[in-house]
């Protein structure tokens, strides 16, 4: 289609929609229309009580900010794309304007004044006062359709359509969470329709997100003041709409291999010999563990009046040095807590004093409060002179071999609204606050360490906060069935706001409560999701090495498992890190369209291959699990085969969770890693699970060092593609080894596995020479070992027996 054709098609629609929906949409009842011009891309609207700037970042997301008369627009936080877009268009007529891209549409009436989006010529949402200003608060509300389903707000447990709540957004902790939390330690001001848009509004301070709460079909964001601008993101498909979002607030930093291992945890261990045994009794039972976090009792022996201390507490940890480079050598990273607070009874009190770096009070002075910990200061993590203090101190632990870093109590957790940062009142930054704190250690890793990782573990942040390399968890969840369901419904709803690393504390923190069963199933589960961390209140285990017999053996089953499927995991967060798109994805992610599946949180989607169910319930025999249509999937321990589109009852095993295969997947795996210092693809097993439906699929496999920062970017990796195709009883298999300009690979011996081979195969070949093969008559698997050099292609042939 021509430049001309499109638009005069364009033009079409545009007249076409005036007509149908200028009596649908509601307008300002106050704001008059003045003028408007376009300065370079941005369309100027003046109205009586301020402009509007609209531009366009690309064809499927524009952005509209107010500015009041005597205001200025502000900065975003959130937002790093630059805009780039070409092929828009502006036309006025019959008192309207449109200013369109290929994709959205922005339609301004004149008289009275209103603003509409539109994509593709389909309506999405349109303000219905638009900005407004009571003596609280300043409003921006929109009109919604009466059948829309809305996601996000953040991290929240109120089931997957969060439509008809008023969310609050102060990012605040909720001890022991269960089935319902209205309010966590992560907010977004970040609304998502099921028709595949989302509205942000780009805005830091404190506030409100009402999604409709009166019933009223109005979405209302309110604040206290800042920024009136919002992004509207529209896309055809889930997977582009990830892709769009995290394109506008930027894309997660590959973390490094040994993140995605079992870490051992707890709140806390008391002393270096305390951790070094802990360490012992994982490799003494052979329980692969790549990690160990050190609680606040590292720089103090108490939970209280020690916070702010930020370094070793001598009496306790004797020799940190040499305890952290044993663990290394051992391939164990040393992983300590910090929080932002310095307790006026701590060892660097006076010097963050001295130094200027914490809020102040209205005379200038450190702003003191107390709370559980004791009387605090806050540091100040937007002030220059904070950063660079709060930063050496990180930095010389560092050097001394902390691999990584968790960052507790950052919303911050108790906030007085009279503090005073250098860029405004705490009210006014509080649910930046964690985003600029990971900024800092990020940016310091980047100029002091730039060969290596950070791996940054944060309770609270912002919106874009997934470029700072930010891995966020749930908060003090429940060590209860109730803490553990509503688990996957917050990170299937985090990922879809850009924030793909959200995990849980694997069996439960709050309580002392002693369930094998529940323990084991949250483990089972955390196979299965970004970050794999027991972690726990010491009056119970949170590591398996310490549970009853047959409770470690389930544990260390699941953690083997964990690390067979690295391959897989490592890939998709390299998938991740290119594209946004989650590693947990809603099954609505698989069938746009169902209206029906929009509520299901406890099945999900793992990566592009498996289908997970969790189990919640004690005791649960037996349990639902709709596999999704177009696919057939299989049970990932029997190989047992469903067809897609409907829901099975699957009874459930106290070894495994209902784990299920898509037909066409690849799965690559390795055996029998200690952790992931032993990671390597040189002798590697590849499932394939045949399907006689599937004509055609593809995989891939993604390689680098596990440790060098933008590997890819650098030309430091490997990509191995693998392709197959079956047609009149003969399945194709073709295997490829793309390197970047800077990697040295490795021959690799691949012992494959092909599922659901029903009758004994008559041939395999490999690059047309016949190889020997066996093939099991009741799993109905083919085996089989080949070897794939450096750079070089593979065909595999298997003929079929009819």
């Amino acid at each position: 289609m021509g430049l001309l054709q499109g638009f005069r098609l364009r033009l079409l629609v545009f007249v076409a929609l005036i007509a149908a929906s200028t009596a649908v949409f509601a307008q300002n009842s106050a704001r008059e229309f003045v003028s408007s011009q376009l300065k370079g891309k941005v369309l100027e609207v003046k109205t009586n009580d301020g402009k509007y700037e609209i531009q366009f970042y690309n064809e499927n997301i524009v952005e509209t900010a107010f500015i009041p008369n005597g205001e200025k627009k502000g900065v975003s936080h959130a937002v790093v794309l630059k805009p780039n877009v070409d092929g828009l268009s502006l036309v006025e007529k019959n008192g309207t304007i449109a200013y369109m891209s290929k994709g959205l549409a922005v339609e301004i009436s004149k008289s009275p004044f209103s603003i509409q989006y539109l994509y593709k010529g389909k309506n999405l949402i349109s303000e219905k006062e638009g900005y407004t200003k009571t003596d609280s608060t300043e409003n921006i509300d929109f009109t919604l359709e009466k059948d829309e389903v809305l996601f996000g707000g953040g991290a929240r447990v109120l089931g997957m359509n969060r439509r008809g709540n008023r969310l609050q957004l102060y990012n605040r902790a909720h001890y022991g969470y269960g089935t319902h939390s209205e309010l966590m330690n992560y907010t977004m001001p970040v609304a998502i329709s099921s028709k595949k848009y989302a509205i942000h509004f780009d805005n830091a301070p404190i506030g409100f997100l009402d999604l409709d709460s009166k019933k009223d079909n109005i979405l209302r964001y309110e604040t206290i003041s800042g920024r009136k601008v919002y992004q509207v993101v529209a896309t055809d498909t889930w997977e582009d709409f990830t892709y769009q979002f995290t394109e506008l607030t930027g894309r997660q930093p590959m973390l490094p291999r040994w993140a995605f291992g079992n870490f051992s945890s707890r709140f806390g261990y008391h002393s270096q010999k305390e951790t070094v045994e802990t360490i012992d009794y994982f490799l003494k039972d052979s329980i692969p563990v790549d990690a160990i976090i050190l609680d606040l009792y590292w720089f103090g022996k108490t939970v209280k009046d020690e916070m702010g201390n930020l370094a070793f507490d001598r009496d306790s940890f004797p020799n940190p040095e040499k305890m952290i480079s044993d663990l290394n050598d051992r391939g164990v990273k040393t992983i300590l807590i910090t929080e932002p607070f310095i307790l006026t009874t701590s060892n660097r009190w006076d010097e963050a004093v001295r130094e200027g770096v914490l809020g102040l009070d209205s005379l200038g002075n450190p702003y003191k409060y107390d709370f559980f910990f004791g009387n605090t200061g806050l540091v100040d993590v937007f002030k220059p002179k904070a950063i660079d203090w709060f930063w050496n101190i990180y930095k010389g632990l560092t050097n001394k071999g902390v691999a990584g870093w968790w960052g507790d109590l950052g919303e911050p957790e108790v906030h007085p609204a009279e503090l005073l940062h250098v860029n405004g009142t705490a009210d006014e930054v509080h649910n930046i606050y964690g985003h600029y704190w990971a900024k800092l250690v990020y940016d310091g890793y980047k100029r002091d360490f730039p060969e290596q990782r950070p791996f940054i573990l944060m309770r609270a942040g912002a919106v874009g906060s997934q470029r700072y390399g930010m891995v966020p968890w749930t908060g003090d969840v429940s060590r209860s069935w109730g803490g553990l369901k509503p688990q996957t419904e917050i990170s299937l709803q985090m990922g879809m706001q850009g924030i793909s690393y959200m995990h849980s504390d694997l069996g439960g923190f709050a309580g002392a409560n002693l369930d094998d069963e529940l323990y084991t199933r949250w483990l089972q589960y955390g196979v299965f999701q970004p970050i794999f961390r027991p972690h726990a209140q010491e009056d119970v285990a949170s590591e398996p090495v310490f549970r009853e017999a047959g409770t470690k053996a389930l544990a260390k089953k699941s953690i083997e498992l964990r690390y067979k499927l690295m391959p897989y995991i490592y890939t998709m967060a390299f998938e991740n890190h290119q594209s946004g798109l989650p590693l947990m994805r809603p099954l609505f992610f698989d069938e746009e369209d169902n209206k029906d599946i929009l509520h299901i949180s406890d099945t999900y989607l793992w990566g592009d291959a498996f289908l997970v169910s969790t189990v919640t319930d004690a005791g649960l025999k037996k349990k639902e699990v709709y596999m999704p249509k177009n696919s057939v999937w299989f049970d990932f321990v029997s190989d047992k085969k469903y067809d897609g589109g409907k829901a099975y009852t699957i009874k459930t095993k106290k070894e495994n969770i209902p784990v299920f295969v898509r037909g066409g997947s690849f799965i690559p795996m390795i055996q029998g890693m200690k952790n992931t210092i032993g990671y390597s693809l040189k002798d590697m097993d590849l499932h394939y699970y045949h399907a006689t439906s599937v004509s055609e699929s593809e995989g891939k496999l993604y390689n680098d060092d596990g440790e060098t920062p933008a590997a890819y970017e650098k030309g430091e990796y490997e990509l191995l593609r693998f392709n197959s195709a079956y047609n009149s009883g003969k399945l194709s298999i073709s295997l490829a080894s793309e390197t970047g300009d800077h990697y040295k690979a490795i021959d690799k011996k691949i012992s494959h596995i092909i599922h659901n081979i029903e009758k004994h195969p008559k041939k395999v070949s490999i690059d047309g020479k016949k190889v020997d093969f066996t093939w099991d008559d009741k799993s109905n698997t083919l085996r089989f070992v080949g070897e794939l050099k450096t750079e070089k292609k593979q065909t595999i042939t298997i003929k079929l027996a009819k």
